[in-house]
């Protein structure tokens, strides 16, 4: 028998009667995307790296366009292994504003290439990205106690995401506004922005306890 219990705002209910974050629904690839990837914490220096160059690629447009050319960025971009990507030049980008797999926008194109080499000396500071990224991991007392759609209306940036473009800027990098990496953080697990009530917020919530 179907459940007729209404459906909390910001959520919506599949054939199955699972709960997730409503901005997934438009296809099954994005549900994908949200019950395993989306909030889940992430320390792979290449899944950070990725995340962080396709969130710049983003910019003036949606997730799920991104999202749906994501394997040919992958592929233009070597894997987004930040070591080949940092030995790329300005023949490459050439070469990559024919690739119509990807968003062809030179200015993006070369922040890639740029960031890549800053990636390196983030590396070669901290030891990973992973470690320097999480220092920015806003405490647990700072974000609201219960994540709904109203807790987080109007919500695109945070002093976190503040304090981590600002630094990355004054690193050399670029396409890293407070916007962009508060969207990064939702991504990677730096923050935990499943709604109450969506199946997959517990999921990462016991992820990140796993951590430690």
């Amino acid at each position: 028998m179907p459940d007729l219990s209404p459906t909390p705002a910001g959520l919506f209910k599949d054939d199955h009667q699972t709960l997730r974050c409503v901005w997934c629904r438009a296809t099954p690839e994005y549900q994908r995307y949200h019950d395993t990837e989306w909030g889940f914490p992430v320390h792979d220096d290449t899944r950070l790296f990725e995340k962080i160059c396709l969130e710049g690629f983003q910019a003036g447009l949606s997730w799920l366009t991104i999202l749906n050319k994501r394997e040919g960025f992958r592929q233009a971009f070597e894997g987004f292994d930040i070591d080949r990507v940092a030995a790329l030049g300005e023949a490459d980008i050439a070469r990559l504003l024919l690739n119509p797999g990807i968003v062809r926008h030179r200015g993006k194109i070369a922040s890639t290439l740029n960031n890549a080499r800053r990636a390196q000396a983030l590396r070669d500071e901290f030891g990973s990205l992973a470690a320097y990224f999480w220092r920015f991991e806003p405490p647990a007392g700072s974000r609201p106690e219960t994540i709904t759609s109203l807790s987080l209306q109007g919500l695109t940036t945070s002093a976190e995401s503040v304090a981590l473009s600002k630094d990355l800027k004054k690193r050399g990098w670029s396409f890293v506004g407070p916007t962009t990496m508060y969207a990064f953080m939702q991504a990677m697990g730096l923050v935990n922005d499943h709604l109450e009530g969506c199946h997959a917020r517990p999921l990462a919530l016991a992820r990140r306890a796993a951590i430690g």
